[in-house]
């Protein structure tokens, strides 16, 4: 598990799309004062853009630059950005959360649900919005207001969604502007999504209620929940529209 805060940002030094074991390896090269793999294991999980990978070679010296390589499936090339990479990329990196970190961020799991194509960057101040067109515009169902999303590998929060247009956006501050590789993207770049996963619980979990109740008393058991839910939409309008 991942929380979304970038540690560092690393350079792709080898993309090899037929390794020594027939599959896709990479390699990421660091600063030479970096410590993120001071206390690195093989075989620990390291998000690259926010795709949680494994460590299946590491160089710790700074002598010439700590580095280490990662093993890329077939269904990991197919569902993000990570095979569109070349040599000189930059790319966020995070080590698994550890149990006595604080938690900030969010719930991360490194699992990417579809790439998004930048649309569009604004300024506004010293802040940059950015506007991403899901390629599965079905995600979108899970991505609100001021929610979580994570965007190659950044927790960032919901600025704005347009379901009807399927597009939505985030904001990102000078301080975050250094700290992550999509500050630098332009549009018609290519990021990684992975959409909030206690989304994905709640739908879950109301389409298993929703089914109990049809099951017990047919669909005239949703009624009465069906009229509530939209009672308090239309109560909550008026109460904004009075405003």
């Amino acid at each position: 598990m991942f929380t979304g805060l970038v540690e560092e940002i690393g350079e792709v030094s080898e993309l090899n799309p037929q390794d020594a074991t027939g599959g896709t390896s990479l390699t990421i090269t660091l600063p030479a004062t970096s410590t993120l793999l001071s206390d690195a294991q093989l075989g620990d999980s390291i998000a690259v853009n926010g795709v949680c990978l494994t460590a299946t070679s590491l160089t710790t010296t700074a002598d010439p630059k700590p580095s280490f390589t990662v093993g890329i499936a077939p269904e990991t090339l197919r569902l993000t950005n990570l095979g569109a990479l070349t040599q000189n990329s930059r790319v966020n990196l995070e080590r698994a959360v550890r149990a006595d970190t604080r938690m900030g961020g969010h719930f991360v799991q490194g699992h990417v649900d579809t790439t998004a194509t930048i649309e569009s960057v604004a300024k506004d101040g010293n802040a940059l919005t950015f506007r991403f067109k899901p390629a599965a515009s079905d995600m979108l169902r899970y991505i609100v207001f001021k929610g979580y999303v994570t965007i190659d590998g950044t927790s960032l929060t919901v600025t704005k969604v347009d379901d009807a247009a399927g597009w939505f956006e985030v904001m990102l501050i000078a301080y975050t502007q250094e700290k992550v590789v999509v500050a630098g993207k332009k549009p018609g770049d290519s990021v990684n999504i992975e959409v909030d996963v206690l989304a994905k619980y709640a739908e879950k979990s109301m389409q298993g209620y929703m089914s109990a109740q049809v099951g017990r008393g047919g669909e005239d058991a949703l009624t009465p929940i069906i009229e509530k839910t939209v009672q308090n939409m239309v109560a909550q309008a008026m109460g904004a529209h009075s405003a």
